[in-house]
């Protein structure tokens, strides 16, 4: 989607002045995997508008595949404000109701090639934005479950979208149970299974069906627990909090792509931490996300 971020500290509605770029979870680890080398495929669907035009360039800077973004004459790109702040959590508001992308389709998932892929992965935010994309989700999931993808699922949770609290977490839980690796926060945790507690969180989406389950614990690193062990991975420390969004996409394309490299489990989250961490000292929701040799040079501090 869209993205306009305040060019100076106040509400949304006060600031004179934005600048675009491009932003959505799914977009995000797209981006994150893509700058570490590794060949990507996006799906949405766009409204042809400058917007929409926009993320198109942007994917094709990264290299990432746009063979299944579909075109609306008739939909407009969706998008977001984001207000700026010296550090920490920005005010955020978003125009994605009726847009493009929600109108995405179960004949939208019927053109993807499951067996080209080895892994997929999903998160909370589209199927929020209509009944359609709900369904186009819910088949992903089994199609990808099919083909034997690795599935990836972040919850990434955004109660405006929904048409309520109870239909986001029979949603969302239902998801993840269908999910290989399920990657929640502690805050998330706390509205999908009434804890914040990780180990509490992992055992609740391991007992749903999820074989790993990486609940993300802000600086302290990542808590993980699979079928035969549980283990907390350490964070890395940060000078300061720039903007916290995106963090979570960047700590996702840390463990796919570490994990589509055959690393370990533990190599895989400890990457997460790493690429979450190098995010939240830029500003923006991918501007941040490194390539290798950055990558590389931060682990090693």
């Amino acid at each position: 989607m869209g993205l306009l971020i305040a060019q100076s500290e106040g509400t949304l509605d006060s600031v004179t002045g934005y600048d675009l770029a491009v932003a959505g979870a799914e977009f995000n680890v797209a981006v994150g995997v893509a700058r570490l080398g590794h060949r990507v495929t996006y799906m949405t669907k766009l409204g042809n508008d400058p917007f929409g035009k926009r993320i198109i360039r942007v994917l094709n800077e990264n290299q990432i595949g746009n063979e299944f973004v579909a075109w609306s004459d008739t939909k407009k790109t969706g998008f977001m404000l984001k207000g700026r702040v010296s550090e920490g959590d920005p005010d955020i508001f978003y125009f994605r109701a009726g847009s493009a992308a929600s109108t995405l389709s179960v004949e939208d998932v019927g053109k993807i090639r499951f067996d080209e892929y080895s892994h997929i992965h999903l998160t909370g935010i589209l199927p929020a934005l209509s009944k359609s994309t709900l369904d186009a989700v819910n088949l992903m999931f089994d199609r990808a479950r099919q083909a034997g993808l690795l599935i990836t699922f972040d919850p990434n949770l955004r109660p405006q979208l929904w048409p309520s609290q109870d239909e986001m977490i029979k949603s969302i839980n239902a998801m993840a149970a269908k999910a290989d690796i399920v990657l929640p926060g502690t805050a998330e945790g706390k509205i999908l299974m009434g804890s914040d507690d990780p180990k509490k969180i992992n055992d609740f989406y391991r007992n749903l069906g999820a074989k790993v389950v990486i609940t993300k614990v802000g600086s302290e690193g990542a808590y993980v627990t699979t079928a035969t062990e549980e283990y907390l991975v350490p964070g890395f420390k940060v000078d300061k909090v720039v903007d916290t969004v995106g963090a979570g996409d960047g700590f996702a394309a840390g463990v796919i792509t570490a994990l589509m490299e055959g690393r370990t489990l533990k190599e895989a989250v400890r990457r997460g931490n790493a690429v979450g961490a190098i995010q939240v000292m830029s500003r923006g929701d991918n501007e941040g996300l490194p390539y290798p040799e950055q990558l590389e040079t931060f682990m090693k501090k």
